[in-house]
């Protein structure tokens, strides 16, 4: 079960970092449009730190292990800091990453990616 939920996790950095490499200035449009609309939104990213426990807790066994705890614990923290954090330090931050260049966008979705292939490596489901 552990193997599935971690590949899931692969899964959903592969779709965000392909996201950000096709249409790096729609996506982030899109999500700031939301934000917009829905401020609330914003507490999802609590699932980001559930996330990111599971993969400090269960990538033990895992080869890249200290890359897994660094990227579990910048889920945590970063979820923590987007969910309970104050507004006055969340909305320059969020400001900030929404006035980004494309080519900066493009380059946090090419990290994605490498880090899902890196953990799908690390799973035993890519050989090569």
């Amino acid at each position: 079960m552990t193997r599935y939920i971690l590949a899931a996790i692969a899964g959903i950095w592969m779709a965000d970092g392909l996201a950000l490499l096709i249409a790096p200035l729609l996506v982030m449009r899109r999500l700031q449009d939301s934000l917009t609309e829905n401020p609330q939104m914003i507490r999802w990213e609590a699932i980001g730190i559930v996330l990111g426990l599971m993969l400090l807790i269960w990538s033990a066994p895992l080869p890249y292990q200290p890359l897994w705890w660094l990227t579990g614990s910048a889920m945590v923290i970063k979820g923590g800091f987007l969910t309970w954090g104050p507004a006055v330090w969340r909305t320059p931050v969020l400001s900030w990453c929404f006035a980004r260049e494309a080519v900066d966008y493009r380059f946090v979705g090419l990290w994605l990616c490498m880090l899902a292939v890196l953990l799908l490596h690390a799973l035993g489901l890519l050989h090569g």
